[in-house]
């Protein structure tokens, strides 16, 4: 599949837009391959969706290049996605497609779990945008696995289909979290106390490096701090404090385990990518870290997954490359 060899911007640009569950970014794709205008905010700052798309609208950049002008948009969102009334999981924001549609005058407007879309991304990523971690070799035309850490825990792939690729609708994210060692059997004793299904996701992901920490606080003996995810992270790659530092580690590995999980259910010999900002934050701390050594611990097929290549995310707004390219595909 080749983005240029579509007609789709025959009807004027598209509005392409990532929702997380703190921040959103939105962009303009004016031509293929081209995508201005881009504008980061915090999903905080407005009371709904629409009024997040009418503020992008309204920036400079935005009406320069015809926003207004957009038919066709599609937005890649951090949840699952079934039917007409889009619910988030991990922020207020809820909406209704035909809504949406109806109030900016779109004759198109495409939905999909953001983990779709950032997978669907992962064959257009230029080398320099993403950043090998350990050893692995990529085979040519085999599964692709992804995992992404940001405010919660994405999971996805890609499964070749003759010349172009289909796109995993997962929540794999919500998972059991599978404990490795003593430390994380620790952790999850403690999840255990405030949540009755303990997924990957209350742990290993933004929103779950405080529950990890106030775990490990326990099982140091020390009185916990009132720090938040971006002070833990602080604190910890700064090594001013060592139960923040150790919840970086453990956050390494647990993220290994999950990796190595995804590569393994799906056979994803094309390699394992992983996306989402908490990672690319501790970007040098995390090569030094266990990930990959955890990755490659599955005792009997420690060498199946030796030969899997895996890889950091290194392009800044990938959701918006993937979602273009499931919008031409469609």
């Amino acid at each position: 599949m080749k983005r240029d060899s579509f007609s789709h911007l025959a009807h004027g640009p598209r509005i392409l837009a990532d929702i997380g569950g703190s921040s959103a970014s939105f962009g303009l794709e004016t031509a293929p391959n081209q995508i201005d205008a881009i504008w980061v905010t915090e999903c905080e700052a407005y009371p709904t969706l629409g009024a997040a798309m009418v503020a992008y609208l309204a920036q400079p950049p935005t009406v320069a290049a015809g926003g207004y002008q957009a038919r066709f948009a599609g937005i890649a969102i951090a949840n699952p996605i079934d039917g007409d009334w889009v619910t988030m999981t991990n922020h207020h924001w809820s909406f209704s497609i035909e809504a949406v549609c109806s109030q900016f005058s779109l004759k198109s407007l495409v939905v999909v779990n953001d983990f779709t879309a950032l997978a669907s991304a992962l064959p257009y990523l230029a080398p320099e945008h993403k950043h090998q971690i350990g050893g692995g070799i990529i085979r040519s035309g085999a599964t692709i696995g992804l995992v992404g850490a940001d405010a919660g825990l994405g999971v996805s792939g890609l499964v070749p289909a003759g010349d172009r690729w289909i796109a995993i609708d997962s929540e794999g994210g919500h998972a059991t979290f599978a404990p490795m060692n003593e430390r994380e059997i620790d952790i999850l004793r403690y999840a255990r106390r405030y949540h009755e299904h303990v997924s990957s996701e209350r742990l290993v992901s933004g929103i779950g490096l405080a529950l990890v920490y106030r775990a490990l606080c326990e099982r140091a003996r020390v009185e916990p701090q009132p720090v938040g995810t971006a002070e833990i992270m602080e604190r910890g790659l700064h090594r001013l404090d060592p139960v923040c530092e150790e919840t970086l580690l453990a956050f390494c590995e647990m993220l290994g385990t999950v990796a190595g999980n995804v590569a393994l259910t799906l056979g994803a010999k094309g390699g394992i990518y992983i996306g989402g900002r908490t990672v690319l934050k501790m970007s040098e701390f995390f090569e030094r870290s266990g990930f990959r050594a955890r990755f490659e611990q599955k005792g009997r097929f420690s060498d199946y997954l030796a030969h899997i290549p895996t890889y950091v995310i290194t392009e800044k707004y990938p959701a918006l490359i993937g979602m273009s390219a499931m919008l031409s595909a469609a």
